[in-house]
């Protein structure tokens, strides 16, 4: 089945954009997934195409009307009725590996992308839109983070990969920082690669490996080594939990 992606956007030029080349580009030339950029601005009513307007109460900028977006939003969902639809704004809850993984075991995903201000407060009120931020600093535009958002998704379905176990060990699946990595030459600039990992003995390996990402998460990531602390055992982006379900 073909992941769809619609992209709500001021900016259908930017899409595919570093997603048709490397792994994302190769799994769209394959059908994996599909990329369906919209132009906002064919859902204006005046001869100008405008999209925003003034804020109320007054202020810098300019706002997305919501009744364009409304407009652009319905026939997307029309077009893709089962399909979630986030908007891409500083404003939204945080983007987790968890939630990618929601996302792909869907039949695709609808994105807008915010630009000027911001957008409309009651566009959330009257459509099933949800908020979605990759992370606390400002864009000139969703289309970035939109881009960021595919990315983590087209990575994780069937055959984009060339493993399926590629993604297990990796920052975030299993609620750490994922383990440093090494690779030839031995010596380099008088820095050696760890004797563990030289050693063949694959036990002592994977232990040094949990030790790493324990302690590199207790010392960049303290926020993720608390929540860690709390869910020991558990898979905060649901990997371990799907594996699970397909074993039984």
């Amino acid at each position: 089945m073909t992941f769809a992606a619609q992209i709500l956007t001021l900016y259908p030029e930017m899409f595919p954009g570093p997603l048709g080349v490397s792994l994302a580009g190769r799994a769209l030339a394959e059908g994996k997934w599909s990329c369906s950029p919209i132009q906002i601005r064919d859902f204006a009513t005046d001869k100008h195409k405008s999209v925003d307007d003034t804020p109320a109460g007054g202020g810098a900028g300019m706002v997305m009307r919501a009744d364009i977006l409304a407009a652009a939003v319905d026939h997307a969902m029309a077009a893709q009725p089962g399909a979630p639809v986030f908007a891409m704004t500083p404003r939204g809850r945080p983007l987790t590996q968890a939630l990618v993984r929601d996302i792909v075991a869907g039949p695709g995903v609808t994105i807008l992308c915010g630009r000027f201000e911001g957008m409309d407060e009651r566009l959330f009120d009257a459509r099933p839109v949800v908020p979605l931020s990759i992370g606390d600093y400002i864009l000139s535009g969703g289309e970035t983070a939109a881009i960021v958002l595919l990315d983590a998704c087209i990575r994780l379905l069937p055959g984009v990969m060339g493993a399926p176990s590629s993604g297990d060990v990796e920052s975030f699946e299993s609620g750490l920082l994922e383990y440093p990595h090494y690779t030839r030459p031995n010596l380099w600039e008088g820095r050696t690669i760890p004797e563990v990992l030289r050693s063949g003995d694959h036990a002592k390996i994977a232990a040094w490996r949990q030790r790493q990402a324990e302690d590199d998460t207790r010392l960049r990531r303290p926020d993720l080594w608390e929540r860690h602390g709390d869910v020991r055992g558990q898979s905060p982006s649901g990997a371990q939990r799907q594996k699970k379900e397909k074993r039984e």
